[in-house]
């Protein structure tokens, strides 16, 4: 078999924490595997070396920002390497531009376009543990490239791909994907086994566990996913393509986000073309705009009401009036940061009514106040004021009876 594993900044924090990640390496290719390990810099590096950069220029979509920020990367893969062989097995360190992982050119968040495997096929075929630097690739300029917080999910997942690997391995600080975020949920269970859609939604909508593009990786190449902790050997959550039994289960999880922004534009002309005016110059900015409202009035006008990422909001606003004043003047305009989004996430929902009736209900039994409200096939989503938000998150969880196992939750 060949398996790739992926450790987190907390699994390579101290070179304790390095020895233990080796051991387990060298377990892995004892059982007869090949093994390819991508690893992050240790925990709190690449904020370290951000810090240092952002004392010079603020600006950090920038080519130098990458120079500095992979090296953190380029530690911890050369410290696990040297772990290994001191342990007396074979290992070489590889960076990104040594795998060549081609990507784009976007500094700060680029996207891979291929993986050249020969250098890690080498390494198996000398029987060596291939270490790979998360995080970072090349471009078709020679320039060092990184692919956003959390890339080094979305290395290893590519990796995999690349390779055929028979399973991707994700050890990180947590023992798998849950039912809600235990911190606030003290009821939340650990999930077993879970699909692409449904963890691609969960991570588009707050769960930290998997950084979206690995999973929008893993299902387009058919990567079995298995997040797990790397501090015991127990199972964790295994992300597979959709099971027949996964549609049984209503809903799956319950997330929320907290660093989104709500913006509103009242009393805009209600003809074609206004929302092209308003929208088009913000994504040539690059600013997401998430969920929409449109409310018609009798009088010839609406009123829009969206989401952008809470970061963008100023920006936002300033890209606004200045390409689109004469319908979003200054003293119209409104917009409100203290707002969460939860959202409940199940494939049950495809062939099952009544999970949208009783998420109100729970809101409602709580008295708290629906401001937004978005659908999709397996997802819903309301924004409700920041300060439920944890409050949201219990009584969604236990309402829905995901505490209990799935064979005895309650029907909606």
């Amino acid at each position: 078999m060949l398996v790739v594993q992926k450790y987190g900044g907390t699994s390579v924090a101290t070179i304790e924490r390095i020895r233990a990640v080796a051991e387990r390496c060298l377990e892995t290719q004892s059982q007869g595997n090949d093994v390819a390990v991508v690893v992050s810099a240790m925990a709190g590096e690449t904020n370290r070396l951000l810090g240092l950069a952002h004392e010079i220029q603020e600006n950090g979509n920038d080519r130098e920002f990458d120079v500095i920020v992979s090296t953190g990367e380029q530690v911890s893969s050369g410290l696990l390497a040297l772990a290994i062989r001191a342990m007396g097995g074979k290992a070489q360190s590889l960076l990104g531009h040594q795998v060549k992982i081609l990507t784009d050119s976007a500094h700060a968040r680029a996207r891979i376009r291929s993986i050249d495997s020969k250098a890690l096929s080498d390494c198996f075929v000398a029987g060596k543990i291939a270490v790979i630097a998360g995080f970072q690739g090349i471009d078709e300029h020679g320039s060092i490239t990184t692919l956003g917080r959390g890339g080094s999910d979305t290395t290893a997942v590519a990796i995999a791909a690349a390779l055929k690997a028979d399973a991707c391995e994700i050890y990180t600080d947590v023992s798998g994907v849950f039912t809600s975020d235990p911190r606030i949920v003290p009821t939340a269970r650990k999930i077993d086994r879970i699909s692409y859609e449904e963890m691609l939604e969960l991570a588009s909508l707050g769960t930290k566990v998997l950084q979206i593009r690995s999973v929008e990786f893993g299902m387009k190449y058919q990567v079995p996913i298995h997040v797990r902790s790397s501090f015991h050997r127990e199972p964790g959550t295994w992300v597979v393509p959709e099971e027949e039994h996964m549609e049984q289960v209503l809903v799956s999880g319950v997330t929320a986000v907290r660093n989104e922004a709500k913006i509103t534009i009242p009393r805009v002309p209600d003809v074609s073309g206004v929302a092209a005016r308003l929208f088009t110059p913000l994504a040539a900015q690059g600013i997401v705009v998430d969920m929409i409202i449109q409310n018609a009035s009798s009088d010839g006008t609406t009123d829009l009401t969206f989401t952008v990422p809470r970061a963008d909001r100023k920006r936002a606003i300033e890209i606004l009036l200045g390409e689109a004043g004469d319908l979003c003047s200054e003293d119209r305009l409104s917009y409100d940061d203290a707002i969460a989004k939860v959202s409940v996430v199940g494939m049950g929902m495809r062939s099952h009514a009544g999970v949208a009736r009783r998420m109100f209900e729970i809101l409602a039994e709580e008295s708290i106040n629906i401001l937004m409200i978005s659908t999709s096939e397996i997802k819903i989503s309301c924004v409700i004021k920041e300060k439920y938000t944890e409050l949201a998150l219990r009584a969604l969880h236990d309402g829905f009876g995901l505490y209990l196992p799935v064979d005895k939750r309650p029907a909606p």
